[in-house]
């Protein structure tokens, strides 16, 4: 990049970012016009009311738990993170988590499988703009816990698995016997566009509760996001031995390190933040980001063995960090339950007492600062999987106690409901999941993890608003 390229990018960066960054400094929501009101919208495949969205807006949900693939296998639940890429003839290559776990057995070609004994794993779909299914089939099998994940400039998604089991950990709270298990979990793994994944883990990318990956195009790094739901999760980033792009695919070998304020050993970033808060950051090495383990320690060690080596050297405390997305030099990324508990709420279960923080990460000047702080679980209730819009706004998938919203953030800091769920019966724990714009930005694709989960395509008057 020459030198007016890369003052023209400094100042694109300043301009979204410093305005999404005054939202922790206001606190709290504020209105926005545009879209209007939300109001039941029956679905197109069916006629079922599943969404509440405003005026103009329609979707169709797809490939739900217990379809078929084209193969004739079955769609697995639990529909988490996912990302768009363009297909031919104005389509959409959707590739899809599933974060199945336990050892259940692989779904698809058992041959394929990472592990033959787990469930989880990704499938890609081809689609069109108004959520048609046109081809679909499993991608990665016998992984497990893949939550969420990222786009990756070469046409590839890399998808995390949220867990550290295997036969040399003890079984987790679920209670699946870890000793059925093959192979260690715990990784990143790439899945290309257009072909079935070699179901290859990146260990050096560590072996921890992964949540998503960013990717920067400018260095080549992978920042990525850990979920620790009942202990202190840490922001990490993975420098590939060569640039990925120029590789043309992820390579294993490269460095793990985790972010460390400077000047403040552990500094806690999981509490309430000041108005405006902003942080110098440093980056300390993990030395051994793919532990083994010997006499089968109890679950709750083996999740914490490599952000504690992170934190032995100072490194950051964060309350659940969960989705993340690269925009303009920027990485934002979402803890889940950071902030202070509001009069009036109550703190979640889990490690964190608020209702949800947006953190920016500018990748050029290794500054870190408060997007946004949840004031109340009212206003914003658990976020989780992030991705943002060509204009810059955010969308934020809710993972609350009551219902459940995509809301917005824009470059002013003004936050918004865009869409509700309807309630299912006997399915309080439905939530929203891998929101990500398709190719032209016509259609938001989001998924509904629930106990039968789907895909849904929503599309509409878009210019009407902040997205």
């Amino acid at each position: 990049m020459d030198r007016r390229s890369f003052i023209t990018s400094m100042i694109a960066f300043a301009g979204p970012f410093a305005g999404v960054a005054c939202a922790g400094e206001r606190g709290g929501a504020r209105p926005v016009s545009g879209y209007g009101p939300l109001k039941p919208v029956a679905d197109r495949r069916d006629g079922k009311v599943r969404l509440h969205l405003p005026e103009g807006f329609a979707y169709r949900s797809f490939s739900a738990a217990g379809d078929e693939f084209g193969d004739g296998t079955v769609v697995p639940g639990r529909h988490d993170g996912m990302a768009a890429f363009s297909g031919p003839d104005g389509s959409a290559i959707l590739i899809r988590n599933h974060e199945v776990n336990g050892p259940v057995g692989a779904f698809g070609d058992k041959r394929r499988a990472y592990d033959r004994m787990a469930g989880g794993g990704t499938s890609t779909l081809r689609v069109t703009r108004y959520g048609e299914v046109l081809h679909s089939a499993p991608s990665l099998t016998g992984t497990m816990m893949n939550c969420s994940g990222g786009p990756m400039a070469w046409r590839a998604w890399v998808s995390c698995e949220e867990t550290v089991n295997g036969p040399d950990v003890a079984d987790d709270h679920t209670g699946g016997d870890n000793s059925r298990l093959r192979r260690k979990h715990g990784y990143i793994f790439e899945v290309p566009v257009g072909r079935a994944a070699t179901a290859r883990p990146i260990r050096s990318a560590g072996r921890f509760a992964h949540e998503s990956v960013a990717f920067d195009p400018s260095t080549g790094a992978l920042y990525m996001t850990e979920d620790n739901f009942s202990f202190p999760s840490g922001f990490y980033r993975y420098l590939p031995p060569k640039h990925p792009v120029q590789a043309g695919r992820l390579l294993d070998g490269g460095r793990l390190q985790m972010l460390a304020v400077k000047g403040a050993r552990r500094a806690d970033l999981s509490a309430g933040q000041r108005r405006g808060a902003s942080y110098e950051t440093v980056w300390v090495d993990i030395d051994d980001p793919d532990p083994t383990f010997t006499g089968r320690p109890a679950n709750d060690v083996a999740v914490q063995a490599v952000g504690r080596q992170g934190r032995e050297q100072g490194a950051a405390i964060f309350a659940r960090l969960e989705g993340a997305v690269f925009h303009q030099g920027v990485v934002y990324f979402v803890s889940t339950q950071g902030g202070d508990t509001a009069p009036g709420d109550k703190a979640p279960s889990g490690f964190g007492d608020g209702r949800g923080q947006v953190w920016a990460y500018e990748t050029w000047s290794g500054r870190l600062r408060i997007a946004y702080e949840s004031p109340r679980s009212s206003v914003l209730d658990l976020p989780d999987n992030v991705t943002v819009s060509n204009r810059g706004t955010l969308v934020l998938c809710e993972d609350g106690d009551g219902a459940n919203y995509l809301r917005g953030l824009t470059t002013s800091a003004e936050l918004f409901d865009f869409c509700r769920l309807e309630p299912i019966p006997g399915d309080p724990g439905a939530e929203f999941a891998g929101s990500t714009f398709g190719p032209g930005g016509h259609t938001l694709y989001v998924n509904v993890q629930a106990e039968h989960g789907s895909s849904i395509a929503i599309w509409g008057p878009w210019e009407r608003g902040p997205f």
